[in-house]
């Protein structure tokens, strides 16, 4: 996985940088901290804290050795072994839910935020609110950088992933009883998976939070199957993501425009990292106002002020 590198005033504006730039929660990302901003005179602080960042691969689960019933019996034992296999547990039903028409993309609705004197507080600044780490969370994320680097680099070619993930997909549309086209995209690391067909609207849900739990299902099963590997899946469903997008960034720029105009900053209602990520996009593209994230996922949402 590629790295990204941010900086900021401080080393936890530029992990919260890098984060949006991923599209990503910070537990699944990796960090290292380049340079940390210098004390001054007067309690001063010199320089900016730079961070690279990237998506942490996800580790694989040891596959368990399993044992023939009777295999470890001695061999003058009267008694035959058992040659018969230990029954399966029988499948889980699958959850087709009551949802028959895919749902539409509707974004939240802003709300206004407090400000100060008609400007937010933070509004020179691109940093994010977030609660301070523990020492615990910094431990785990420096142990993981560790036996990341400790990690064989992986032999799996992007287009394996992709086939594993478009093979996973035909049998879950299969299984659910539709009939789909599933097609593969891939850019160097980038992997895109489109499934099109008719009656998909079980495999989006409401506001696509089945379509992100099928496209996580579809990443570990790719990554069981081949083994680590360093690529990114996205996976789409009857076009669902792309018309999101152009929601959001229709959204994004009438609440910039509205921010400009009024000179007062708004908060939005919380979102997920992929849409928070289109949102920051769209933003940086616009003069007059500056984007922020601030809270913790799931709330964790974007306040937008004048620049």
């Amino acid at each position: 996985m590629e790295w990204v590198e941010t900086t900021a005033k401080t080393v936890e504006a530029a992990r919260e940088a890098a984060l949006d730039q991923l599209g990503v929660a910070s537990d699944e990302a990796e960090f290292d901290i380049i340079e940390e901003p210098r004390p001054g005179l007067f309690g001063r602080v010199r320089g900016q804290a730079r961070v690279r960042a990237r998506v942490r691969p996800t580790p694989v689960r040891p596959k368990q050795e399993r044992r023939r019933k009777g295999k470890d019996k001695p061999a003058a034992a009267s008694a035959k072994p058992s040659r018969a296999k230990p029954s399966r547990p029988a499948p889980e039903p699958v959850d087709d839910g009551d949802h028959d028409q895919e749902q539409e993309p509707v974004p939240a609705a802003p709300v206004t935020a407090k400000s100060n004197g008609g400007r937010s507080t933070g509004a020179g600044t691109r940093s994010r609110g977030r609660k301070s780490r523990t020492n615990d969370q910094e431990h785990n994320e420096e142990q993981s950088m560790s036996n990341d680097q400790d990690r064989p680099e992986s032999t799996v070619t992007p287009e394996e992933v992709g086939a594993a993930a478009v093979s996973f997909m035909e049998g879950l549309t299969e299984a659910f009883g539709a009939t789909a086209t599933t097609a593969l995209d891939v850019d160097g690391i980038e992997l895109a998976v489109n499934v099109t067909g008719a009656e998909l609207g079980l495999l989006v849900g409401p506001g696509g939070r089945t379509l992100t739990a099928v496209q996580d299902l579809a990443r570990v099963a790719a990554q069981r199957r081949l083994g680590d590997h360093e690529t990114r899946l996205r996976i789409d469903v009857a076009g669902y993501r792309e018309r999101r997008n152009a929601a959001l960034t229709r959204f994004a720029q009438e609440v910039a425009e509205s921010v400009r105009t009024t000179g007062s900053a708004r908060s939005l209602e919380p979102m997920s990292s992929a849409d928070r990520k289109v949102i920051h996009d769209v933003l940086n593209d616009i003069e007059g106002v500056e984007s922020r994230s601030e809270g913790e996922d799931p709330n964790r949402r974007i306040v937008i002020v004048p620049a």
